[in-house]
């Protein structure tokens, strides 16, 4: 056996690993504390916070009485309340004779029914607000293209013609004007599909006209983990040339032939930059189910690459406002596909390989990991937004179940019985388990 080449891969999968368990750790930690602090603030103690399972390799004690863990397996995490009987929350220890009131008022089931809620709740909340708070930094960091269209640095491009220059405020282009920057996606489709377009610009006191490449060229932008150009090892900044010896010079032929291709390898040439030369490589598009904006999917084929104009607009930084309600549209966004998916999976509507289990998610935060901080910060908030999501489905288990069970006493009165709870969480588990199973078929068997 080659011991030796068995290196590179040992040191991808002990990446992948290392990034899916920061990854799930971050996540859980705040789930975790959302629990843990409305709780406190509910008057409710808590007795063990604990990220991680298994042996204790590290534990103190804080000022109030909570001991804070961290345990050798690192896939998840639990904050066990007082006068709970397990970490799940799951029946109550018998020892309410011996309590006086106060001190049956700290524990979770001797606690005021909004207060219980209320810390259940906490967990999946907390989730969404760090995806909220993530995006909002992110689009802050990165800032929003300013109108109008004006040149801020000219992307690498194997252009025939390239005569704009940074600072150039782009006035039409192919003699049509340019429209404010939110309607710019419509407005690049009525263009000539042409190698060298006109561009008349504001240079200084002076409004000229110059040529340039086609705005939006086959240029990689963005690479999508786990796809067919990751696997291809198409990187950021390279541009497709030509498509099964096929001149394209404007992403919208890349995307025509991609969706012609029928899921049949393609020939791709391309450009890796000025010093690097063309290469030439061989991928094979995947099919995708894909949200589309009335709610629905559409079925297509995809190399996983998103586009960018061939030079980078000029920015500024939005407001604080606008970078929250960002982070929000984008969270809510997230959970409305989400549940859609679900929907049309559960009807028939798209492939139920759209689940992935542990093995597809470690895999994706391993690639987003390996793109740079900020694509993997984003896979961070976008995978805590799923959790959230997840553990509010009312399965018995899951912190929905939970809140079912608190709807139940509201309604009548009191809550359901420890025997009854039991049994149903040991459905849920099996719930659980099977769809567990399910997953990781999914990442074993699905293409």
């Amino acid at each position: 056996m080659d011991i030796i080449g068995l290196i590179p891969s040992f040191g991808g999968f002990l990446y992948t690993v290392v990034a899916f368990v920061v990854a799930l750790s971050v996540i859980v930690a705040v789930h975790e504390y959302g629990h843990y602090i409305v709780g406190r603030w509910s008057g409710i103690h808590a007795d063990v916070f604990s990220l991680g399972f298994g042996p204790v390799i590290w534990q103190r004690r804080d000022k109030r009485g909570t001991v804070w863990q961290l345990a050798a397996l690192p896939f998840g995490g639990y904050v066990k309340f007082a006068g709970d009987a397990d970490a799940a929350s799951v029946g109550k220890v018998d020892a309410g004779e011996a309590l006086t009131p106060q001190d049956r008022r700290a524990t979770m089931h001797g606690a005021p029914l909004w207060a219980r809620a209320a810390t259940v709740a906490a967990g999946p909340v907390f989730n969404f607000v760090l995806s909220v708070a993530v995006f909002a930094v992110v689009i802050l960091f990165r800032g929003v293209a300013s109108d109008p269209l004006t040149v801020d640095e000219i992307r690498p491009v194997p252009a025939e013609v390239q005569q704009l220059e940074p600072g150039d405020e782009i006035l039409s282009i192919a003699g049509e004007p340019t429209p404010p920057l939110d309607e710019m996606n419509g407005y690049i489709d009525t263009l000539p599909v042409e190698p060298v377009l006109d561009y008349e610009v504001r240079r200084g006191d002076e409004v000229i006209t110059v040529q340039g490449p086609h705005p939006f060229p086959p240029l990689v932008a963005g690479v999508t983990p786990q796809s067919a150009a990751m696997q291809a090892d198409l990187e950021v900044g390279n541009v497709i040339v030509a498509v099964d010896g096929d001149e394209v010079f404007a992403f919208d032929q890349l995307r025509t032939k991609v969706a012609g291709s029928d899921g049949q390898a393609l020939s791709l040439d391309v450009w890796r930059g000025p010093d690097a030369g063309t290469e030439t490589l061989s991928l094979t598009p995947k099919r995708m189910d894909l949200p589309t904006e009335g709610g629905g999917f559409e079925t297509r084929w995809l190399i996983g690459i998103t586009g960018g104009m061939f030079f980078e607009p000029a920015s500024q930084t939005p407001g604080a406002f606008e970078a929250l309600s960002y982070g929000a549209s984008q969270t809510a966004y997230i959970v409305q596909s989400s549940l859609s998916g679900i929907y049309h999976m559960a009807v028939g509507a798209i492939s139920s390989c759209n689940i992935s289990g542990p093995i597809g998610i470690a895999q994706t935060s391993g690639a987003a990991a390996s793109q740079g901080a900020t694509s993997f910060i984003w896979f961070i908030a976008v995978l805590s937004t799923a959790v959230g999501l997840m553990n509010l489905f009312p399965i018995p288990v899951l912190d929905g179940g939970h809140l079912v069970f608190h709807a139940y006493e509201a309604v009548t009165g009191r809550p359901p019985s420890d025997g009854a709870l039991r049994v149903l969480m040991g459905i849920g588990l099996a719930l659980i388990g099977a769809l567990m199973v399910f997953a990781l078929t999914n990442d074993l068997f699905c293409p």
